[in-house]
């Protein structure tokens, strides 16, 4: 699936009309009022500053591994195995964390824990990469395969490693430096919530990684491979190398959502922590089609219904809110084909006329 501005907007748009129409749907076919419940899901989240630190602790580790997966696309790459390099990044930035010495500044042990979370995740996408540019296997499969192993890995690893606490499936705590602060140090309102300053870095890195597209060599050429490697290819670029290294500084991104959950939230890592989080990213980068802005509205969005997702359990099941989010996906993608099929009929229905 590519990636194109021109289009962009009306997709979203036309993936939001779908979602709200599904959401209705659903709600009554409950039995609830589809009036109601929006409400309600308005009243957990945003109608409230605990609901609204929900939503941003909710949306924060989306927006790490939205920017993983749309950092893929745009060398024509399906990443869809951040779940997995989540996984083995929070449990990397755990065990780091909770093994440097209590005393450890934090200009020391936090940069030291986010660069094991990324080296890990980078890691784990490492053998997709090489498959991929290799062999050419499909990364689609081989980022699926890689998730189930995490799965397994990252339980032998707390389990028989001896990585976790006895009679616990979770590491020791990470040493205070480690941590990184909740926004109600500087936001009282937001008291109680999960939300960390792991978002602001989250937004920063969104609209460093979104510029880097277009400001360095590495961002325009995978760009470029993931509208026509073949003529990349003719024009000397590297193309294999450049699909190895989107696959892997995606896994690094991926990795780095862990500020939000293990260093952020938890303050260590348990079996299970972020769990959704990858498949998540996929929504999140497809929605917000390229752009940083756009990035962040699609976190926040799917962050919200998260978040709404406790708020109507009472009434609807959450899972209801995982639906939605495959509907929205589905639509933006159909909506975008679409878009596209007519702007090329009318670029050759105009070109056509131009020549008679």
């Amino acid at each position: 699936m590519k990636l194109t501005s021109s289009r962009s907007l009306p997709a979203a748009v036309a993936g939001l009309a779908v979602g709200w129409l599904a959401f209705c749907v659903l709600v009554w076919l409950y039995g609830a009022s589809p009036r109601a419940m929006a409400g309600l899901v308005l009243e957990g989240t945003w109608g409230t500053s605990y609901g609204a630190g929900q939503v941003l602790f909710k949306a924060t580790p989306l927006l790490f591994t939205g920017i993983a997966v749309d950092l893929a696309l745009r060398a024509g790459l399906f990443n869809i195995g951040a779940e997995g390099q989540l996984a083995v990044g929070s449990l990397a930035a755990g065990v780091i964390g909770a093994h440097l010495p209590s005393g450890t500044p934090a200009l020391v042990a936090l940069p030291l824990a986010l660069a094991g979370a990324m080296a890990a995740g980078a890691l784990w996408a490492l053998v997709p990469a090489l498959l991929k540019g290799r062999f050419g296997a499909h990364e689609v499969i081989s980022t699926i395969m890689m998730n189930r192993i995490a799965d397994s890995a990252v339980g032998l690893a707390l389990g028989a490693g001896g990585l976790a606490l006895t009679g616990t499936v979770r590491t020791a705590d990470v040493v205070p430096g480690a941590r990184v602060a909740r926004l109600d140090t500087w936001l009282p309102s937001l008291k109680g919530s999960a939300a960390s300053f792991a978002l602001l870095f989250g937004i920063a890195g969104t609209f460093l990684v979104t510029e880097s597209y277009r400001r360095t060599r590495f961002g325009r050429e995978i760009g470029l491979i993931g509208q026509n490697a073949r003529a990349m290819a003719a024009e000397k670029v590297p193309v294999r190398a450049r699909l190895e290294q989107a696959l892997v500084v995606s896994g690094a991104i991926a990795g780095a959502a862990s500020l939000g959950t293990v260093l952020g939230y938890k303050g260590y890592f348990e079996e299970g922590l972020g769990a959704g989080a990858g498949f998540g990213g996929l929504a999140v980068a497809i929605l917000g089609r390229g752009s940083a802005v756009g990035l962040v509205f699609a976190a926040l969005l799917f962050g919200t219904l998260q978040q709404g997702g406790l708020a109507v359990n009472a009434f609807v099941p959450k899972e209801l809110m995982d639906v939605l989010t495959g509907v929205v996906v589905c639509a933006v993608a159909l909506a975008d084909e679409a878009i596209g099929r007519h702007s090329a009929m009318a670029r050759r229905t105009a070109a056509e006329t131009v020549v008679s």
